[in-house]
């Protein structure tokens, strides 16, 4: 019995401390005069080849080239001596509703075509083209290939699972 009124209190002092923390976050990104936008926010890919490689003749990637005009860009040595730092961001600011949960979700989120394009354009430059997985995953419909089909699709417009 003693244990079980411990407990109560243990999980509030958590839940406030949480809470805490996610304020103290959000008040430093104010003081700090940056705004936490998502779409502000440069999308990074490094590429195994040198940079001169990765824009020749000054175009860009096809992928990329496809949304120069709603596009940033930016192009610089990796670190190490590791190939080249390709990145891309919206020059538009992306509206807080297409960058929640439910829109990533329904792929209605601008920077998820942004992480494609980023993902294809390594691959061209890498491999010489964009490799894709088998279809269908199995053979004859499962609950697995259900499954794998689901994340395949999920992981398409988002590039993470």
């Amino acid at each position: 019995m003693k244990r079980a009124l411990w407990m109560v209190p243990v999980a509030a002092v958590a839940a406030v401390a949480a809470v805490g923390v996610a304020a103290a976050r959000k008040a430093g990104a104010a003081a700090r005069g940056g705004d936490d936008r998502a779409g502000d926010r440069w999308l990074t890919v490094t590429v195994n080849r040198p940079t001169e490689d990765v824009r020749q003749d000054g175009k860009l990637p096809d992928a990329l080239e496809r949304l120069s005009d709603r596009i940033d860009v930016r192009l610089r040595p990796a670190p190490g001596d590791r190939g080249t730092e390709l990145a891309a961001r919206l020059k538009e600011p992306t509206p807080p509703a297409s960058a929640s949960l439910p829109a990533r979700l329904a792929g209605q989120d601008p920077r998820q075509e942004v992480r494609l394009a980023l993902r294809e354009a390594k691959a061209v430059l890498e491999t010489g083209e964009v490799m894709l997985p088998d279809t269908p995953p199995t053979t004859r419909p499962t609950p697995g290939g259900r499954l794998v089909g689901l994340f395949g699709r999920r992981s398409g417009g988002e590039g993470v699972l």
